[in-house]
C-alpha cells in the first residue's frame, strides 16, 4: 500500500517537472540529489566521507548542467576532489584519506552527475521533453515489471551474491516492458526511427538493472538493507533513483549517437 501511495503522489510531480523543464526540473533534481547524498553519507559512514565537499560538488554539477551543458557539469563535479582534500586536511577522522576522499567523489559523481544527465537530456534543443519522458517511463516500467515478474515466476538468480532477490525471469519481464514503453513513447514522433527507439529501450533495459545492482553491491558491502525509509515500501530516495542514475547518462549518449 505504501508503494502505491508514494507512486500516486510522486509520479505526477516528476512528470510535471519534466513537462515544465528548466529550473523546475532542476529544483526537483537538486532536492532529490540532496536527499540521496544524505542517504549515501549514512550508508558510507564506515569510510568517513567528507559530506560538505560532496554536497557542493553534486550541486555544482547540476547547476553546471543547467547553465552550460556537459563541460560546466564536469567542472562543477570536479570541485569535489580539491574540496575533499582540503576538508580531509582538517578532519579528525582516523579513516585513510584514500577511502574518505574516494567515497566523497564517488557520491558526488554517481548522484550529482547521474541526475545532471537527466537535465541535459531534457534540455536537448529538439524533442528533449519527449526523450526524457521516454527514459523515465521506460525505467519505471522496467523496474515495476522486473519486480512483479521476479515475484511471480522468479526461479534463477541473476546475481546471487550481490542481490539475491533479483532473478533472470524478472530481468526478462523488465526488459520487455522497458523496450515496449520506450517504443510506444517514441513511435511516430518524428524523433527516432523504430529501430533506434527499440535500441534505446535495449540500452535502458541493461543500464537500469546495472544501476540497481551497483547500489545493491554498495549496500551489501556496508551491510545495509535499505538506504532509508523516506519513500515507504520503496525504501530511500537512493533506492528509487539507482536505476535512473545509470540509465540517464546511457540514454543521453545513445540519443546523441542517433541524432
Amino acid at each position: 500500500m505504501s508503494r502505491l501511495l508514494v507512486a500516486a503522489v510522486g509520479i505526477p510531480i516528476v512528470l510535471g517537472a519534466v513537462y515544465l523543464g528548466g529550473w523546475w526540473l532542476f529544483a526537483l533534481a537538486a532536492l532529490a540529489a540532496a536527499v540521496a547524498l544524505h542517504e549515501f553519507w549514512l550508508l558510507a559512514r564506515p569510510v568517513s566521507p567528507l559530506a560538505p565537499a560532496g554536497y557542493v560538488g553534486g550541486l555544482l554539477a547540476l547547476v553546471g548542467a543547467e547553465l552550460g551543458g556537459t563541460t560546466w557539469m564536469a567542472g562543477g563535479a570536479l570541485t569535489t576532489l580539491p574540496l575533499a582534500f582540503l576538508l580531509k586536511g582538517i578532519s579528525e577522522a582516523r579513516q585513510t584519506a584514500t577511502a574518505s576522499i574516494s567515497a566523497t567523489v564517488m557520491g558526488a559523481v554517481w548522484i550529482g552527475v547521474g541526475l545532471s544527465f537527466l537535465l541535459l537530456l531534457r534540455d536537448l534543443p529538439q524533442h528533449g521533453r519527449l526523450a526524457t519522458y521516454a527514459v523515465v517511463l521506460a525505467v519505471w516500467a522496467g523496474d515495476t515489471f522486473a519486480y512483479a515478474g521476479g515475484r511471480l515466476l522468479g526461479r534463477h538468480k541473476l546475481a546471487p551474491t550481490t542481490s539475491p532477490g533479483k532473478t533472470w525471469e524478472g530481468f526478462v519481464f523488465g526488459t520487455i516492458a522497458t523496450v515496449f514503453v520506450a517504443f510506444v513513447t517514441l513511435y511516430k514522433q518524428h524523433f527516432l526511427t523504430i529501430g533506434e527507439s527499440i535500441a534505446l529501450g535495449g540500452v535502458l533495459a541493461v543500464a537500469g538493472p546495472l544501476g540497481d545492482l551497483f547500489e545493491s553491491l554498495l549496500k551489501r558491502d556496508m551491510q545495509v538493507k535499505d538506504t532509508g525509509r523516506l519513500l515507504g515500501g520503496h525504501g530511500g530516495m537512493l533506492d528509487r533513483l539507482d536505476a535512473l542514475l545509470f540509465a540517464a547518462p546511457a540514454a543521453y549518449f545513445c540519443v546523441l549517437a542517433f541524432r
